[in-house]
């Protein structure tokens, strides 16, 4: 269907384009119109004042098309036309040629909403490109020279480079190569080529840089395998310099640039360095002497390491500057004092990169290194190894071990509750289903009780895949599915109780729709609808993972995606539809004023506890999702997070007390039927 509404669409363009050519120019204007058997005959068309063979002659110039390739149509259109295109079918993949002295190219999905998003820019600077190729073959004799033009092309290209993270990429590649071929012919590096490459490599830790770092640590199929492990570009950067100090020529020597600062000395015993104002380091003792030690400390590799700690909180900022220390003697421990950055962050941790992290994507660990102490201005730490250090401090976002554990024994007693109304219900199901209403009524509680019960199990799975050591994306994205599901299933399912409630005391007391449908409409309303929404949420973010959280937390994502709103629409539209329910209900119990048969007054009671029940869950879910909506809006207040996370983990309690035992004839026939049962063990 959407070829057959996509074909006329592109031929329309290209016939306006060809006219408007046509009346502006004089030169002939070509219309081509290829059909591709293997995509259903769908047209691609290329509108240009050039026909196809002589734009692939045209040297030295911009390409003039730009591909729109899907699994449902291949598209061309020329590169003036893509700029006010708005696209038409979701998942079609556009591919954008780079700008001038660039190649590769840039790419971005269509996507829901009728924009295009996913953009990923793939151009290298062609320059740095070449220097790519030259660096896979270099000798001792070519090395000298290769360094001081890579220095010279990076400079004379910063604010390019800094801004193409795949140029970037492959500097990194480029440095490594240098590295990997210095250690491969033992080739000691001196102080001027090691001086041209710490130039080149500041100018990438640069803040106009970060972004693009961000997006390289943040990209799913970043890095390089290596030794069967992936490598970040942001860990393969790091690793390099613990290459180059190995292999920096045996002499002392100071090199200071204006991102990085490299000083070898002798190594003495005792140990102690200022290396500029902000750091300080010092070694008690040594096991041996005549050795030298290398210091190199980063003015801004914050714009380049993320903030990943062991747990991957996401709640971490690297706040003091990063040094590496390497050494060939052996230490016992190293002692650094380092000033903060930022003095309004709290929770100071001594860590160093960890490169094995994350599967070899590489994170901050603190094992080993401890804090001595602090002020206002400085840290002291202390760690048992040599590497690279820096402090990691809490940001504003808030996160409480303590408020972890309430949440998860609430969770337990909801569980059990719930367990003991579904037993209260099976016990006692045949006694107070004595009507359509009744029945009914007790259907949708056993389904609510259900939906939540097997969400709350599912949200103890999510919290045992959640964090670093456990992580596990494939499963933590299903665990998100099924509480997902579930918890709009006890919404759908109160909304149907909303429903019924309305319908028999607004329309009639008995008659109208038979059993069975309002039954079969039940079950459509509260498992169709929520499988609907949460298949559809999937789908939509999972491939462009942004489905689960950040930091890989068992639950829908909100920083990227937005995806949580999937769940919280819906919650809080059918809390909204309830009230409104409870004021019509309410309004008409009120002003009616007729007699009633036995039957009638037992449909009366059933309505009213209904109502009752309704009365006090709806509020009570309406306003835990509110506080849910408030941790988002205010993530550092722990009073929101604490009664959030207490009547989330209490909505079993709730179900059980105002669903079930909020209705006398279920507290009396259970009271009877445990009597029965006692009696009868008795005897």
């Amino acid at each position: 269907m959407w070829t057959k509404m996509f074909v006329p669409l592109i031929g329309a363009v290209c016939i306006f384009q060809v006219i408007s050519n046509a009346q502006s120019t004089t030169s002939s204007t070509e219309l081509f119109r290829t059909f591709d058997s293997n995509v259903n005959s769908t047209n691609i068309c290329e509108c240009e004042q050039h026909t196809a063979e002589e734009t692939n002659k045209t040297q030295g110039s911009k390409p003039l098309y730009v591909n729109f390739n899907s699994s449902i149509n291949s598209i061309t259109y020329t590169c003036e036309q893509a700029k006010d295109y708005i696209c038409v079918v979701e998942g079609q993949k556009v591919e954008i040629p780079c700008d001038d002295n660039m190649e590769g190219q840039k790419t971005a999905v269509c996507m829901a909403n009728g924009e295009y998003g996913n953009e990923e820019d793939n151009c290298v600077l062609t320059v740095v490109l070449d220097l790519l190729n030259k660096s896979m073959e270099l000798n001792i004799s070519t090395m000298p020279n290769f360094l001081e033009e890579l220095r010279n092309v990076t400079v004379g290209t910063t604010e390019k480079v800094t801004k193409t993270p795949a140029s970037i990429s492959s500097i990194v590649t480029i440095l490594n190569n240098v590295a990997d071929t210095s250690s491969e012919l033992s080739l000691p590096i001196n102080q001027k080529s090691t001086e041209h490459i710490l130039v080149t490599a500041g100018l990438l830790t640069s803040d106009e840089a970060k972004n693009s770092w961000d997006i390289l640590n943040d990209k799913p199929n970043s890095g390089t395998e290596n030794n069967s492990k992936k490598e970040s570009p942001s860990s393969s950067f790091l690793k390099l310099f613990e290459t180059v100090s190995s292999l920096l020529v045996n002499e002392s020597v100071t090199i200071e640039t204006p991102f990085i600062l490299l000083k070898k000395t002798e190594l003495t015993d005792p140990f102690y360095d200022r290396l500029n104002s902000s750091v300080t380091i010092s070694i008690p003792e040594t096991d041996k002497k005549d050795n030298f030690i290398t210091t190199i400390l980063f003015a801004s590799m914050d714009n380049v390491l993320p903030p990943r700690d062991k747990e991957n909180s996401g709640f971490m900022v690297i706040n003091g500057k990063v040094l590496l220390v390497e050494t060939r003697a052996k230490i016992k421990n190293i002692s650094i004092i380092s000033e903060i950055l930022n003095d309004t962050l709290k929770d100071p941790q001594c860590v160093f990169w960890d490169f094995d992290l994350f599967d070899g994507l590489g994170g901050w660990s603190n094992q080993g290194c401890s804090v001595q102490s602090q002020n206002n201005e400085t840290i002291s730490c202390i760690c048992n190894h040599l590497t690279c250090f820096s402090i990691l401090m809490s940001s504003d976002s808030f996160k409480d071990s303590e408020l972890e554990d309430i949440t998860f024994i609430g969770v337990g007693i909801s569980i059990g509750s719930l367990v003991i109304c579904l037993i209260t219900e099976a016990l006692i199901w045949k006694k107070i289903s004595t009507n359509t209403t009744a029945f009914l009524r007790h259907v949708f509680i056993v389904n609510i009780a259900v939906s939540l019960l097997i969400a709350n199990i599912w949200f103890i799975v999510g919290g045992s895949l959640s964090g670093a050591e456990k992580k596990n994306p494939p499963s933590c994205a299903a665990a998100t599915f099924f509480i997902h599901f579930f918890y709009l299933s006890m919404f759908f399912w109160m909304l149907a109780t909303g429903l019924l409630l309305l319908y028999r005391t607004v329309l009639v007391f008995e008659g109208g729709f038979s059993k069975t449908s309002m039954l079969v409409s039940g079950f459509v309303l509260g498992y169709g609808a929520p499988l609907i929404i949460a298949v559809t949420t999937m789908a939509v973010t999972l491939p462009l993972y942004n489905y689960i959280r950040a930091n890989h937390a068992c639950w829908l994502n909100w920083d990227d995606s937005k995806a949580l709103l999937a769940f919280l629409v819906p919650a809080l539209v059918i809390v909204f539809i309830n009230f409104i329910i409870l004021l019509v209900v309410i309004f008409k119990m009120l002003n009616r004023r007729v007699k009633r048969n036995t039957a009638q007054a037992q449909e009366q009671h059933v309505l009213v506890v209904i109502a009752r029940s309704l009365a006090v869950l709806t509020p009570f879910f309406g306003l835990t999702w509110i506080l849910g909506i408030g941790t988002i809006i205010a993530p550092t207040n722990k009073g929101i997070h604490f009664a959030f996370s207490l009547l989330n983990s209490l909505q079993g309690c709730f179900i059980w007390v105002f669903g079930t035992l909020l209705d006398k004839r279920v507290r009396s026939e259970a009271i009877k039927s445990l009597t029965t049962q006692e009696k009868t063990s008795i005897g």
